[in-house]
């Protein structure tokens, strides 16, 4: 399965989360025009934007950024993404862009008098600061009324780091948090869960098999994820359960037992806990509509 989310902050603020879970390329096309500057993220997997009809292309791999800013022509996104692979895309107008660095575009060298009109590519590492936000707006738990200043929040302070010059970067940041080897342990404590979503390791257990302490273990999946180990994994499953029950293809009790419910009762319980409603009531007001 896979997903793209296409959410509007506000006039010239959109952001595109797209989540390739299957084993095909998925081709992701959208409008865009000169006046928008392009962030792209790639989380995971890899992805490959093709222009002007195919005569050129940019890559990305996985935990790298690529910048797109051309004033002088339309840059419309014709995504290939890759098979298990994730991307987080912030497309905001020069105009608004500009509003945020007006004091200081000198810091901003492609906003400056010199090079203002003028197109800018950049492509880069993701750093382990940037990780952490961009895995907290791919997995968030929180109220859906506030999902999108959660998200324009999250996106000016990932805008902030992309760039923080090496020279002002605060010294005294959490060390565990900028450590890339314990930031890339907390993504496959992630993966782990994920892959054993309907028999689930233990904390103990979990935090053995990523090589860290149980406290730092709960201490940076909460900080990355936002959430707990099992509150995340259960959002997931939950998540996963409703994409399945869409398609139509599987009864209630074939897609407990999918995310590891022995029972349906137990199943139904969890899906009502999360969306308020029962597998069979969900899937009766799909047909409704």
């Amino acid at each position: 399965m896979s997903s793209i989310e296409d959410i509007t902050i506000e006039d010239g603020f959109i952001i595109l989360k797209s989540d390739n879970k299957t084993t095909k390329n998925q081709l992701i096309t959208r409008e865009i025009d000169s006046s928008f500057i392009q962030f792209h993220y790639c989380l995971k997997g890899a992805s490959k934007f093709n222009f002007n009809e195919g005569a050129y292309a940019f890559d990305i791999a996985k935990d790298n950024s690529l910048l797109l800013y051309n004033p002088q022509r339309d840059l419309p996104i014709n995504l290939d993404l890759k098979p298990n692979s994730q991307l987080i895309s912030v497309l905001i107008s020069i105009q608004k862009f500009h509003s945020l660095f007006s004091q200081d575009a000198d810091h901003i060298h492609f906003l400056s008098d010199e090079n203002r009109g003028k197109k800018y590519y950049d492509n880069k590492p993701i750093s382990p600061a940037k990780s952490i936000v961009l895995n907290q707006m791919m997995n968030f738990n929180i109220h859906s009324s506030i999902e999108k200043l959660y998200l324009k929040a999250k996106t000016y302070e990932l805008l902030s780091l992309y760039f923080n010059r090496a020279e002002d970067a605060n010294i005294e940041q959490c060390p565990f948090l900028v450590d890339e080897e314990n930031v890339l342990k907390i993504k496959n404590a992630k993966d782990i869960i994920i892959q054993k979503m309907t028999d689930p390791p233990s904390l103990q257990e979990l935090a053995n098999e990523v090589g860290l302490t149980l406290k730092k273990l709960k201490e940076g999946f909460k900080q990355i994820y936002g959430d707990s180990v099992y509150s995340f994994l259960f959002d997931h499953k939950m998540e996963f359960a409703r994409k399945l029950l869409e398609t139509n293809q599987h009864n209630v009790n074939e897609v407990g037992h999918k995310i590891g419910y022995s029972t349906s009762s137990h199943f139904i319980a969890a899906f009502k806990k999360k969306y308020g409603t029962t597998p069979k009531k969900y899937i009766t007001s799909l047909h409704k509509n």
